[in-house]
């Protein structure tokens, strides 16, 4: 794998309108791609792994849901790698996953959300 993948769920539009943002802003050597566009099988992850959050893989790490914005911030330039740090600190992180899960199940609701952007539900 020559490059990290950081996928997401093309089939949110607030999803991706937030990776439109990271295209636009954020500098990194990272394939920024639609998990349904992507050959799951080849990076070793799941569908439904990737229904549940965004994913970083890379040939070193792995990782889902904020780690991975942290690990794909981690990756950009000098002005984002902070940021990415940041959100790596335990006691921020220990934040981060519960409102990442809140945003995850609402992200229908937010700013370019649609129905086709709730998370199905698996109870």
């Amino acid at each position: 794998m020559d490059h990290a993948t950081f996928l997401f769920d093309g089939d949110c539009a607030f999803c991706t309108k937030c990776a439109e943002f990271v295209a636009r802003w954020v500098p990194t050597n990272a394939n920024v791609l639609p998990w349904q566009f992507a050959d799951l099988d080849a990076l070793g992850i799941t569908p439904d792994e990737c229904e549940q959050a965004v994913q970083w893989v890379a040939a070193d790490r792995r990782s889902a849901g904020p780690d991975a914005i942290a690990d794909l911030l981690g990756a950009s330039n000098l002005f984002w790698r902070p940021a990415g740090a940041l959100l790596r600190m335990r006691p921020v992180r220990a934040l981060a996953w519960p409102a990442y899960r809140w945003v995850a199940r609402n992200r229908h609701k937010m700013p370019g959300g649609t129905a086709a952007c709730a998370v199905p539900d698996r109870s």
